[in-house]
């Protein structure tokens, strides 16, 4: 059964992740279409590291800066849900908690597009208070620096509002 429900996850990492290689390549009305299948495939009650990740890359796809905050607030909420059920005892919860910091980033921007910096500001004050668990720049491959470093260049942006 274990062995079962970990090639089913890897098998949805696998999808998602070819999905993002289309996103990067450019094509994103395809990568779109895909991550809505698997979206449509998992749920909202599917495994939230897969509801993150999916919702999060999704966000990406938008044209439209109300849809792409929907899609980044739903991988918030998955996110959240993981820190509600077990988190210390689930596998990906250590995945779950670096990604807090980018998930607030994102929304911080989308509410810049928005035009709503009250709450812009309150997504980066949370993006770097979560930047805490990220480790130091050349430790994680720049994972770490580079969410740093896109929290003060949003900083510096808002603070030109």
């Amino acid at each position: 059964m274990t062995e079962q429900r970990e090639a089913s996850t890897d098998a949805v990492m696998t999808r998602i992740g070819q999905a993002v290689m289309l996103l990067h390549g450019g094509d994103r009305e395809e990568a779109r279409n895909r991550f809505g299948e698997l979206w449509s495939e998992i749920g909202e009650d599917g495994e939230a590291l897969h509801r993150c990740t999916l919702a999060h890359y999704m966000a990406d796809t938008q044209d439209d800066p109300g849809d792409e905050l929907a899609w980044d607030l739903r991988a918030l909420t998955a996110a959240r849900g993981l820190a509600d059920e077990r988190a210390a005892q689930h596998p990906d919860a250590p995945a779950v908690r670096a990604f807090y910091p980018l998930l607030h980033l994102n929304l911080a921007a989308d509410y810049v597009k928005l035009r709503r910096p009250d709450a812009a500001w309150f997504h980066l004050s949370r993006a770097r208070a979560a930047s805490g668990v990220l480790a130091d720049d050349g430790a994680d491959d720049g994972y770490g620096g580079g969410v740093r470093a896109a929290i003060a260049r949003l900083e510096l942006r808002l603070r030109e509002l």
